[in-house]
């Protein structure tokens, strides 16, 4: 699912306007899941992200970029949002469920968090199986894919201080769907079990079908492919 970019320096500087923190003069849009693995080159959601250099914390370009990813997510109802899904190449990516969203309300509230420059230093054993759904993939149907139960992570805020944290519940799995996007594709990439969202919803409700419970190794596993404690860099050298 990933992409490697042949005769380009520093992930492609070349591509400006993907790797800048500038918020697009005409605001953002979804880049969506392809599945075409020959088109795959042109769109960011399969190339590498750049990290967030010292210099870039705390700006305004910086706070204003993940001010204006908020209201994009909020404004499209998502629950999370990784910077190369709207188009930017970056290591960024944020997370908020709110209480009035009738998706999740389940599972609770997830407060806003941003991370930058992520990588995951452990997890549990234990993996819950979720349905995913995603604002790059609006028009597929959702997919069953199994995520840890918590993690434990390391991160930067915007100021450029090193957070430190362990997420449990829907804000572990929120996690984890971002950063399948830093990583490169999305949840169809992953997923074997597939449902209309309206056919979900009536199983769910009857209890028909599993629904953030413990699952085993055989459903597939989000991030598989990543080695827990390794860097974005890490992980892309190895593709």
């Amino acid at each position: 699912m990933f992409v490697a970019l042949s005769g380009c320096t520093h992930l492609g500087r070349s591509m400006d306007r993907f790797i800048t923190l500038d918020v697009p003069k005409n605001g953002f849009s979804i880049a969506h899941h392809e599945r075409r693995k020959e088109l795959r080159a042109k769109n960011t959601l399969y190339l590498p992200a750049r990290k967030i250099d010292n210099a870039e914390f705390n700006t305004d370009e910086l706070t204003m970029l993940a001010k204006e990813m908020r209201a994009f997510m909020n404004q499209k109802k998502g629950i999370g949002l990784a910077a190369n899904q709207v188009g930017k190449r970056i290591q960024i990516f944020i997370v908020e469920a709110k209480n009035d969203n009738p998706r999740y309300k389940i599972l609770g509230a997830v407060p806003y968090q941003i991370f930058i420059n992520p990588k995951i230093t452990g997890t549990s054993v234990e993996r819950k199986n979720f349905w995913h759904g995603c604002l790059s993939a609006m028009e597929e149907k959702r997919g069953n894919v199994a995520t840890y139960e918590w993690i434990e992570y390391e991160a930067r805020n915007v100021e450029g201080k090193i957070q430190k944290g362990r997420l449990t519940g829907l804000s572990s799995v929120i996690f984890q769907h971002e950063f399948r996007h830093l990583l490169g594709g999305t949840y169809l990439d992953k997923a074997s079990q597939f449902m209309d969202q309206a056919e979900l919803s009536q199983k769910i409700e009857h209890n028909e079908v599993p629904f953030f419970e413990t699952t085993d190794k055989k459903l597939p596993l989000l991030i598989s492919d990543y080695q827990i404690g390794e860097s974005l860099e890490d992980f892309y050298s190895r593709q």
